[in-house]
């Protein structure tokens, strides 16, 4: 199914989404993707740092690349999780956040300087203020969100709740649950990941669902489903990524070892891309139109290049790569390591 009446968003709109305070970024969200690719993306990547956590795991990753801080969350024993805020000029901790429990998913808008965490066993989101590394909020939502994303042009988050099927839909404006998006599929689904297209007003879940696996589609204007997309029977996809600049969607199959390219215009696959083994996490660099894979059984990171979807380098990071993160205007990528609770920096 096609999406009609789309949001038109200008091309200052890409600007303000991307980086407010960089006058270089205007020039590169309107060039053309062919001349965005040829951008450093197919540089050599190297791990440059690796940053120590700490006594806490590293489940979930985002950046804020208008402050450049990068925050990482994970449990940190008992009921209570932990998210680490790093500063990105100097890659050290400068912060460690109590949240709720179990967290997985995060996500920023670098418009308000908010990040907002998905707290499984909490049922509840947690609302950070970048500004004073402090909890400003706690918002209930749908049975055990995993996944997290936002909106920073409407000023809207999503999360996906895993265990009762649904999207909850949250105002930045007031911290609170203004609509439900339910069923996402037949019963037996199980959303994990979300991802958001700002100048689409799109939003995508992964819902893995035995048989059938699927990419469900949402209209963010009417808060409703408008398309599924499969991703392959027993694909089992997992985490979500957008280019929207490309309006191109990136889904991870930890069963098949693949990520599923999805075009946003069609709501179609149009190729499956063949990485390490077992793949989670995914970030999309919009500006180089480079795509970054974590291979939890690998320890690895697959270098996906959007123009040609094809793996252009695999980089070994720290232990159980759960999640990635991307800072456009840096060029820097960081790998949540569960398994070492660290943070691997790479930069070309």
């Amino acid at each position: 199914m096609r999406l009609t009446k789309r949001a038109v968003v200008s091309a200052s709109a890409v600007t303000a989404l991307l980086a407010p305070v960089a006058t270089t970024t205007a020039t590169a969200a309107s060039a053309l993707p062919s001349q965005r690719t040829s951008q450093t993306a197919t540089s050599a990547i190297t791990v440059t740092a690796t940053i120590p956590l700490g006594n806490t795991g590293a489940t979930g990753i985002a950046t804020n690349p208008v402050t450049n801080t990068i925050y990482v969350v994970g449990p940190a024993g008992g009921i209570v999780g932990i998210a680490s805020v790093i500063n990105g000029r100097t890659n050290t901790v400068v912060a460690r956040i109590p949240i709720g429990s179990e967290p997985q998913g995060v996500a920023t808008n670098p418009l308000t300087n908010t990040t907002y965490v998905a707290n499984v066993f909490s049922n509840a989101v947690s609302v950070i203020s970048g500004q004073t590394n402090t909890v400003v909020a706690t918002v209930p939502v749908g049975s055990q969100p995993f996944g997290v994303a936002a909106n920073p042009l409407t000023n809207t988050i999503y999360t996906a709740n895993v265990a009762d099927n649904s999207a909850s839909v949250i105002s930045g404006h007031t911290n609170t649950v203004v609509a439900t998006v339910s069923p996402l599929g037949p019963p037996s689904n199980q959303p994990f990941g979300v991802a958001a297209n700002p100048l689409t007003n799109t939003i995508y879940v992964a819902s893995p669902d035995f048989p059938g696996n699927a990419l469900s589609v949402i209209d963010g204007r009417k808060n409703t489903v408008v398309a599924t997309v499969p991703t392959g029977t027993n694909s089992d996809p997992f985490r979500v990524a957008v280019n929207p600049l490309t309006n191109t969607i990136y889904v991870t199959n930890p069963v098949f070892d693949t990520v599923s390219v999805v075009s946003g215009r069609t709501n179609m696959v149009t190729a499956t891309i063949p990485v390490g083994n077992d793949p989670l996490g995914v970030a999309v660099n919009p500006l180089t139109n480079t795509i970054y894979v974590t291979n939890v059984v690998d320890d690895t990171v697959s270098v996906i290049s959007g123009r040609t979807n094809m793996v252009t380098a695999t980089v070994r990071v720290g232990l159980f790569p759960r999640a990635v993160a991307v800072n456009p205007l840096t060029n820097t990528v960081y790998v949540a390591n569960d398994g070492s609770s660290t943070v691997s920096v790479l930069t070309p």
